[in-house]
């Protein structure tokens, strides 16, 4: 029996040939090493895909100093439902750039992230996303100091490292200002305590925005808990039980914001009728899960992940001044807000 002669694979001249330029120029088409006439690049690349021509990588990575591949490094990825949208972010910039990203998950093992850094330095990528599940403060592994990094949903002492997080501030005085303007006056905060800066922000937004308004804050409807549905619920029954009880709650995040809807249901206290809610992520398993949707403020986790990288290939073209960025947050207005009773 004859054997199939192996189909011959797609060239560099081969593309010239049928776009009617010279190899040289389909290069730069795919580097972009050089300006082209955007009609020209156009027809290149529609070129190469039709005959199904794809650059060498490898070849490309030898004659230049890149290797076109971005290492994104994080802590707890797998166990954290806003982790696929930050990632999906940088992976899309990192394609608009002809560029690849390998994200690794050190599950918050400083051993683990250690060896997968030293992994990266061996394949010489180009730069590091060194990114947070949750808005804290690091200090970035020496073994990267030398190298290009950039911050997601994270800040750090060291003003020469470009970094991206949500506007905390801004998140508490859009959910703050919401309730107000829906007529509120005794407005709750059920927040989580120790140094996190997500808990420092969206209280001072709150405050703020309590101040513009010309209300005083009320440290009794300020109650600190864990950031779950346990702790929403506890903190819910102990502003339930204030007296007069307040008319809103702005939940640090969308999971104490369900353990509040629990604390109402076991008071015979309805949403939004007698009690208005406003959350913070819009985790959609919880925000469009409950009954009524919650009315929440969205973090920013695709937008981070495009933001890092596209600051980190910047970066990597020699724009190395550092930008500390906060992005805006959007209130996604549902069913748990209305003017109080």
């Amino acid at each position: 029996m004859a054997t199939a002669e192996p189909k011959r694979r797609v060239g560099i001249r081969d593309v010239a040939a049928a776009a009617g330029v010279s190899p040289t120029t389909v290069s730069h088409a795919f580097s972009g090493a050089r300006a082209l006439n955007p009609d020209t690049r156009a027809r290149v690349i529609e070129t190469a895909e039709r005959l199904g021509y794809l650059p060498d990588v490898r070849a490309r990575s030898l004659r230049g100093s890149r290797t076109y591949t971005l290492g994104f490094l994080s802590d707890v990825i797998a166990s954290t439902p806003h982790a696929g949208r930050i990632v999906s972010g940088a992976q899309a910039a990192a394609a608009e750039h002809d560029s690849v990203l390998v994200v690794l998950d050190s599950d918050g093992m400083a051993d683990r992230e250690r060896r997968q850094i030293r992994t990266l330095l061996t394949h010489r990528v180009d730069g590091f996303i060194y990114a947070r599940m949750f808005h804290r403060s690091v200090v970035v592994p020496e073994e990267l100091r030398d190298q290009n990094v950039v911050l997601a949903d994270a800040t750090s002492d060291d003003p020469s490292l470009s970094s991206v997080v949500p506007d905390e501030h801004g998140i508490g005085l859009t959910a703050t200002r919401h309730l107000i303007a829906a007529g509120h006056r005794r407005i709750a905060l059920a927040t989580i305590g120790g140094d996190v800066p997500a808990a420092h922000g969206r209280e001072a937004g709150y405050r703020a925005a309590l101040a513009e308004a010309g209300l005083a804050a009320d440290e009794r409807l300020v109650v600190r808990a864990s950031g779950d549905p346990a702790g929403g619920y506890e903190a819910g029954v102990a502003l339930l039980a204030r007296t007069p009880r307040p008319t809103a709650v702005f939940c640090f995040n969308d999971e104490m914001s369900m353990g509040v809807y629990q604390a109402a249901a076991a008071a015979g206290i309805s949403i939004p009728h007698e009690l208005s809610v406003v959350g913070v992520d819009d985790l959609r398993i919880i925000s469009a899960g409950l009954r009524p949707s919650l009315t929440t403020i969205a973090l920013p986790h695709a937008e981070m992940g495009h933001w890092a990288a596209s600051r980190l290939l910047a970066a990597v073209e020699g724009d190395t001044e550092p930008v500390q960025a906060r992005l805006e947050c959007a209130l996604v207005e549902r069913g748990s807000v209305a003017p109080p009773a």
